[in-house]
């Protein structure tokens, strides 16, 4: 297995077990994460990560198809837990894409449908609203707050 196949499977065996700080060390310094509510660079990346951690209770995840090579590498995850805004259920499946330098993750990309996403977290106004712009904007407005409110308390 390349090393940065085993990278991938750290990072996500790691966040399988809660434990952020060991995703984090799997980052780059200049680590840049995308997905379809953040775009953080940084220490931020790793915050956002020990939140989810720390706050996902129920948090289940696994992960397959990891490849990698020298250069990038892609992954495919699903996340089970209790969107806590709401108390709904949720299952969202994400594609990851990854790029490394000097050993670590330096850029990571995680897609998903934000739609099927939000019916499932939101029911009725994401079923409504999940495929507009306006509802995505929104989420990621919160989402960022609450983010820079538990890294202002960590």
């Amino acid at each position: 297995m390349h090393p940065n196949a085993r990278l991938i499977e750290t990072f996500y065996r790691s966040f399988a077990a809660r434990d952020a700080a060991a995703m984090a060390a799997c980052y780059h310094p200049e680590i840049h994460f995308t997905d379809e509510v953040f775009d953080l660079h940084g220490a931020d990346a790793a915050a956002m990560w020990s939140m989810l951690c720390e706050r996902g209770r129920d948090l289940a995840i696994e992960f397959g198809d990891v490849e990698a090579d020298d250069r990038a590498g892609g992954a495919h995850w699903d996340a089970s837990y209790t969107f806590s805004a709401t108390g709904r259920r949720v299952h969202n499946s994400i594609d990851a894409r990854f790029d490394f330098r000097d050993g670590r993750i330096v850029r990571h990309v995680d897609t998903f449908d934000f739609w099927k996403w939000s019916r499932q977290a939101l029911g009725l106004p994401g079923l409504l609203l999940g495929w507009s712009g306006y509802l995505r904007i929104r989420v990621a407005r919160t989402a960022s707050r609450e983010l820079a409110r538990f890294a202002a308390g960590s």
